[in-house]
């Protein structure tokens, strides 16, 4: 898989988490990615990052971090887009709901996606996935 770039790009919820846990690779990652073109999460991840939250705390903390990122919403296409996909991988790859709306996110907005889980997403032929760290 190739290294990332400081180019535009969609940020999995794996290196979000990492971040969050201190992994010095991810925090450098999104410290080029914020330099550069700016951290792009889809709405998705939030809400992984929120469920994730065990008190108020841990939740203002991703309150704060949210608001410094640009959080891509699902559109009605990228929702058409993503069903196709659990028609197509779900049964043959076991492809989760959302990791199918990430991907197609990154589908139509055409970017890169940026994710440790290459396994989540290799299966889909025109999706970028490029693993950063």
């Amino acid at each position: 898989m190739a290294t990332a770039s400081n180019a535009a790009g969609l940020t999995d919820t794996d290196i979000l988490i990492d971040a969050t846990r201190g992994v010095e690779d991810a925090v450098a990652f999104l410290t080029a990615q914020q330099v550069g073109a700016g951290v792009h999460v889809s709405i998705i991840s939030a809400m992984e990052l929120v469920a994730g939250c065990r008190n108020k705390v841990e939740l203002a903390r991703v309150q704060q971090f949210l608001q410094q990122v640009t959080v891509l919403p699902v559109s009605a296409a990228a929702s058409q887009t993503a069903y196709e996909l659990m028609e197509s991988f779900f049964l043959s790859h076991g492809l989760l709901i959302p990791d199918a709306l990430i991907a197609a996110t990154a589908l139509e907005d055409g970017l890169t996606l940026h994710s440790r889980n290459n396994r989540h997403f290799r299966m889909i032929p025109t999706l970028m996935v490029v693993r950063p760290y």
